[in-house]
Parts: structure tokens; sequence; C-alpha cells
């Protein structure tokens, strides 16, 4: 019987022989190219639709506005970003602030034994207690807040118990504890969902190796468990804590104008003020707080996720 010798194919270079850098390159270079075709949809859609009207705002941030609220391009100015540390605008600021902090810590008070739980349950079990999390997404957000609306309200089921308790009828709505509610229930799968990946993806073993050395289950919590979860606990945060920032739908149907948010106060200078320059500089400092949790994401957390 004849015996057949297999050839590589066209274009491998068989083994031991030396491959040359040149035609490497060339494939490296095609790959690129490739890649980069494949990207410019996103590329062309996020250039139209993000950094155009970024770059529009940023333009109009060092505008100047007139006395009849005309806004003035060609005349530059830093009186928009000294106008933000106005103690109006510091008091708002710190409103929103301190909301969205309480919101975020809440949330991870809440999910973390719950992601927890999922994630110790069996895999039938688990996916129903995940579609469970996700059940709020399947209707519009402003439907779900207008509903939340009409439970605090002075005449909603929540201000008749209390009545009939004898405590008399509720005044939550429009104030920060109903922004608060509304922030925690429109926020928590955010922090739910990443905790879960974390805690799902441990070596629970860790945790028994902890226990047979004489570790309490506190003591097993806070040197295995915790720090092992941590990347989802930074990711769940600065999910929950930069929308809660600058939250516009929630303050402004559950804290009306009582409650004034960052994000409810940057819409009124640009459609009530008609103070545009403001306005964008307001935006602009906003991101950047928003940007900087973001970094802290990937630096901390993101690349160990």
């Amino acid at each position: 019987m004849a015996s057949t010798v297999s050839t590589p194919p066209t274009g491998t270079p068989a083994s031991g022989e030396a491959v040359d850098p040149a035609l490497e390159r060339a494939a490296e270079r095609a790959a690129a190219r490739r890649g980069a075709l494949l990207a410019l949809p996103g590329f062309v859609y996020l250039g139209l639709f993000f950094a155009v009207p970024l770059a529009i705002v940023f333009v109009y941030s060092f505008a100047t506005r007139s006395s009849t609220g005309r806004t003035i391009l060609g005349e530059w100015s830093l009186r928009s970003y000294g106008r933000l540390f106005d103690p109006l605008v510091g008091g708002i600021a710190w409103r929103s602030l301190w909301i969205a902090a309480l919101a975020t810590a809440i949330c991870l008070l809440v999910g973390y034994p719950f992601a927890y739980f999922i994630a110790t349950r069996s895999p039938r079990v688990r996916g129903l207690l995940l579609v469970g999390v996700m059940i709020p997404f399947w209707s519009n957000f402003l439907v779900r807040t207008y509903a939340w609306r009409l439970l605090l309200g002075s005449d909603g089921p929540l201000s008749q118990l209390t009545d009939l308790a004898g405590l008399g009828p509720s005044r939550l709505l429009f104030t920060p504890t109903a922004v608060l509610i509304g922030l925690v229930y429109g926020f928590l799968p955010f922090m739910v969902l990443p905790l879960y990946a974390a805690i799902e993806r441990m070596d629970f073993g860790l945790v028994e190796a902890a226990r047979d050395l004489y570790a309490s289950g506190w003591k097993a919590f806070r040197h295995v468990t915790w720090p092992l979860s941590r990347p989802g606990v930074v990711a769940g945060s600065i999910l929950v804590f930069i929308p809660s920032l600058g939250a516009y739908v929630t303050p402004e149907i559950l804290g009306g104008s009582r409650t004034t948010m960052l994000g409810s106060f940057i819409v009124r200078q640009f459609l009530s003020a008609r103070d545009w320059p403001f306005g964008s500089s307001l935006s602009f400092v906003v991101m950047a707080v928003m940007l900087l949790a973001t970094m802290v994401y990937f630096r901390v957390g993101g690349k160990t996720l």
C-alpha cells in the first residue's frame, strides 16, 4: 500500500520552516482592516449621535447669554463655569450626591444577600429568580415611576393603610424619601446582576476550607467571600451611582420642585430658563464626575470581572 504524505495547506509554513516577517505583518494589517470595517458602522453611529452633540454642548458652554435670553456664540467666556460655585448649585449638587450615594448603599445592602441567595440555588430555581429580577425591564420605566406616584400619593394605598393604623395619612410624595424609593426600585437590578455574576463564579471550596480551619461565618465572609465578590460590588455600585446622580424622570415625578436634583436642574436650564451656556457647563461637570466613576470601575473592578 502506497503511503500518503500530508502536506500543509497553501500559505501555512511547514513544521520547522521560518515564518517570513513581511508576510506576518501583512496578515496582521489585513486582520486590522477587516476589524476596522466591521467596527465602522459603530464608529459612525457614535460619531454622529454622541461625539458631534457632545462637541456642540462643549462649544455652547463657553458662549454668553444676552439680557434678552439669546445665546451669543461669538463672545466666549468662562462665566457659565464660574456660576457653578453658586450656593444654589452647590445645594442641588450635594442633594444629588447624597441621594445617589444612599440609593447605592441601600441597593448594595438589599442586593448582596439576594444575589448570594440566587447564586447558591439549584440551576432551575436560579433561572426563575433571575427572570424575576429582570421582570421590571419588561415594562416602561416611566409607567413604573408613575405607579409609585400613585402608591405614595396622599390618596394612595400606603396613605390609606397608615390612616387606618391611626398614624394619619402619609406625606411621602414630593420628598427626598420618595425619590430614594424610586431610585432604589429602578436601579436595584443593576446591582443584583453584577453581584450574582461575581458570586456565581466564586470558588465556594475556599469558603469551606476557611470553615474547616475554624473560621467563623463572619470571618469567612470578610476574608474570603467579600474579597472574591468585590468586582461585582464595584461594578454594581458604579451602575447604580452614575444613573442615580444624573436621574431626571424619578426626581421630576416623585420629587417635584421640592426635591430638585442635577438632572432636573440641567433640563430646566435648557427648556425653562433658556440659559444654554450654563446648562452646558453644568452638564460637562456632571459628565466629568460620571467619567471619573467609570474610570474607577475599569481600574478597580472592570479588569477582574
